[in-house]
């Protein structure tokens, strides 16, 4: 059942308009936050099969997150070319996952799980040192690396907060699948699927971006994938480190994992999961609505090119704050791309 760009940019527009925040009163991030300490864990990649050890620390404000592959440097050795800011424009590779690069041709993939949970706990400034070529895929989610920003806690920081707000509606996509960004009060997404399988079928999921609710509704959705295709994706370098420990993994109509799903439709919140942590490529938090149609890396890394590309279609603002009942963050608009 395909769906056209001005389909799909109709929906978004229609459910921006419809999703509210939930009006509990609580006090959002206006400064720039990053740890409180340093936090260690390691864990195997997903398609590398490799054993890596990472370490989240904090950062100065204004640094954004970067990550540094420890096993790249050497005495004597630029320390550039181990680092990977981890922004849309150093995106170099999206199958099956979201890889970093750099000019001297160092990579980092999988790191869309990690940067969803930063996001999902505002976190603005991170040094996160990483030896091996793959963010480590946990639970095949972004739940344990919440818990792991939580362990080490987070500080504000002195300087204030911006983001970036969409002007007008930016889309990319084909007949079948879409992804866009349309004006709206606060950070919102939506997503649509729709697979033959009848494990999932066609799945629905929308979210007004808050730290609650991304914790409990977002979070701990696990990735997934097809046990037929699993041997193709083998040979081409991929999935070597997949298991039923860190994904859901599907065969003709039936979920194989002995635990069953975290939620009923945990394929479709995966996907939000996702389009949480591609954005935050951006580099600062996004003021307005994401709608997927199908999607996934390389159209959520389109979508930030198109938007970055017309200088019209966002600006810079400052975020203001939250009182009950209004939108997620008020905003108060700066030089535009200043």
């Amino acid at each position: 059942m395909a769906e056209t760009i001005a389909q799909a940019q109709a929906v978004a527009i229609a459910r921006a308009r419809q999703l509210s925040p939930n009006g509990t009163e609580r006090r959002r991030a206006t400064l720039q936050r990053t740890l409180k300490s340093a936090i260690h864990c390691t864990g195997v990649g997903l398609h590398s099969g490799a054993r890596t050890s990472m370490t989240l620390k904090p950062a100065e404000a204004g640094s954004g997150i970067v990550f540094v592959r420890t096993d790249v440097l050497c005495a004597g050795c630029d320390p550039v070319a181990a680092t990977l800011p981890a922004m849309w424009h150093s995106v170099s590779d999206t199958r099956m996952c979201t890889t970093l690069s750099n000019a001297a041709g160092t990579k980092l993939s999988t790191v869309e799980h990690l940067m969803a949970a930063v996001a999902g706990c505002e976190i603005d400034n991170l040094l996160i040192e990483i030896d091996g070529p793959e963010v480590p895929i946990m639970d095949g989610s972004a739940g344990p690396f919440v818990f792991l920003i939580e362990c080490a806690g987070t500080i504000e920081q002195d300087t204030p907060r911006r983001a970036i707000e969409v002007l007008r509606p930016v889309s990319v996509g084909d007949d079948t699948r879409a992804a866009s960004l349309v004006p709206a009060d606060g950070f919102s997404l939506s997503f649509m699927i729709d697979f033959d399988s009848k494990a999932i079928s066609r799945q629905e999921c929308g979210l007004t971006f808050d730290p609650a609710a991304f914790r409990a509704e977002i979070a701990r959705a696990r990735t997934f994938g097809f046990a037929h295709e699993i041997d193709q994706l083998r040979a081409a370098g991929l999935a070597r480190g997949g298991s039923l420990d860190n994904a859901v993994v599907i065969a003709g109509d039936r979920v194989l994992n002995h635990d069953g799903l975290r939620y009923e439709d945990e394929f479709v919140r995966h996907k939000v999961l996702d389009a949480v942590g591609d954005l935050a490529l951006a580099g600062a938090p996004i003021i307005g609505h994401y709608h997927g149609v199908r999607a996934g890396h390389s159209f959520n890394n389109k979508l930030l090119q198109a938007l970055f590309a017309d200088e019209a279609a966002w600006r810079w603002a400052m975020l203001d704050g939250r009182t009950a009942g209004a939108a997620p963050w008020q905003r108060r608009a700066v030089a535009a791309n200043a």
